[in-house]
């Protein structure tokens, strides 16, 4: 059962993710600064499906570190980059969705400015979690030891942080709590509280005639679309962080009996990061269910696929009904067809135990939040003028 809710959110994950940063790069109209922060939200999700599913799945599964010291390092420095790096763009969204709603008249960011947030926030992830890096390393434990189904004892190895000094990893977590969850939260939640008061405030009703009041409703029901959409993106970043932040400072703070940090490592970490793992998965669907350019996106992409196919059939048929090969069929070779990079199309058919380390490595696994917002580009073409939001 453990290994079938890992492996459902592992495909999740990777085809939800990989869907939309194919959505992005392929489509030049869907390449606005928001859907850049959501393609680089997309491809640290799908770091933490590569790197953190597989691993956080082992280490539930066997004993000991299997790996050697590099793999320690890197392991656990690629892990914490890339749900810092997810979070750190969560909180771009938020701003740039903050300043072209809240403050429309203000300059808005361009695509040369959001690619240059964008290395700075890996940059960042990468500068907060070198101290993880530095620290981690594989230790044979002298007091412990494995014993398979022969009774053959082998050492037993753990891949952990190895501070100095106690406190110095009390002082750590406390940093990466702050700088990850606390203040990310914190940001979010007031940015998108503005935008929902702002969204709320500007939806007066619209009096003349019946056209622009039908522009009106419909204008009204997209807020109200997007307010909801705000709640969820907050709402889902709290939760499948809490409980994993929640038993990380009570490991190092709570002066836990060792009864109790094993009944913690055992039952509730393992639920703790597949709740966070489940949030990444969970994102492409989030995408494709409030923002309408992202779900053309996943449709266009089904039916570019779907009548390249049925153009290659009918090409195919073609030439083989004019070249008169009667027997022709009896050869056929059945191929799995992969979706043509220039199909672009026109028409109708052409039209994303505890063990030491930052997440996996640090007090169990961890892996991250992080929804989207919706970036209305739509605008009417009526004389009912478009509000802030709606940029």
């Amino acid at each position: 059962m453990f290994i079938l809710a890992y492996t459902f959110i592992f495909v999740m994950c990777m085809i939800g993710n990989m869907l939309v940063c194919f959505i992005v790069l392929k489509n030049r109209q869907m390449r606005t600064v928001t859907n850049m922060f959501i393609l680089n939200l997309a491809i640290s999700d799908l770091l933490v499906g590569i790197f953190c599913m597989p691993t956080t799945l082992v280490d539930n599964l066997i004993t000991g570190w299997p790996f050697d010291n590099i793999m320690c390092k890197m392991s656990g420095l690629v892990q914490g980059m890339s749900v810092s790096a997810s979070v750190f763009t969560l909180v771009a969204i938020a701003v740039e969705r903050f300043r072209c709603i809240v403050y429309p008249f203000r300059q808005k960011l361009t695509l040369k400015k959001a690619i240059i947030t964008i290395i700075i926030i890996w940059v960042l992830a990468l500068i907060i979690m070198c101290p993880s890096a530095v620290t981690l390393t594989v230790t044979k434990d002298e007091y412990h030891f494995m014993v398979d189904d022969y009774n053959n004892y082998y050492p037993l190895y753990s891949c952990w942080e190895e501070w100095p000094d106690t406190e110095m990893r009390k002082i750590y977590t406390t940093v990466l709590f702050s700088h990850i969850y606390l203040a990310p939260l914190t940001l979010i939640v007031i940015m998108y509280a503005r935008i929902a008061f702002k969204l709320f405030k500007s939806s007066a009703p619209i009096r003349g005639s019946v056209s622009e009041e039908n522009e009106g409703r419909r204008v009204s029901k997209r807020k109200v679309k997007v307010i909801n959409m705000l709640i969820i993106v907050a709402l889902f970043f709290t939760l499948s962080w809490l409980p994993l932040w929640t038993v990380m400072l009570l490991t190092d703070y709570g002066k836990l009996s060792d009864y109790q940090l094993n009944l913690i490592a055992v039952y509730i970490f393992p639920f703790a990061h597949w709740l966070a793992f489940f949030n990444s998965s969970v994102n492409p669907i989030i995408y494709g269910y409030f923002n309408e350019n992202f779900r053309r996106g996943f449709q266009q992409a089904f039916k570019v696929q779907f009548c390249s196919m049925k153009r290659e059939h009918k090409e195919t048929y073609s030439e083989r009904k004019n070249s008169g090969f009667l027997f022709g069929v009896r050869n056929r070779i059945f191929v799995e067809v992969q979706p043509s990079d220039s199909a672009q199309g026109s028409d109708s058919c052409n039209s994303a135990t505890a063990k030491g380390g930052m997440f996996s490595l640090r007090s169990g696994r961890i892996a991250h939040h992080s929804l989207a917002i919706e970036d209305l580009e739509n605008k009417s073409s009526n004389t009912v003028s478009v509000p802030a939001w709606d940029i």
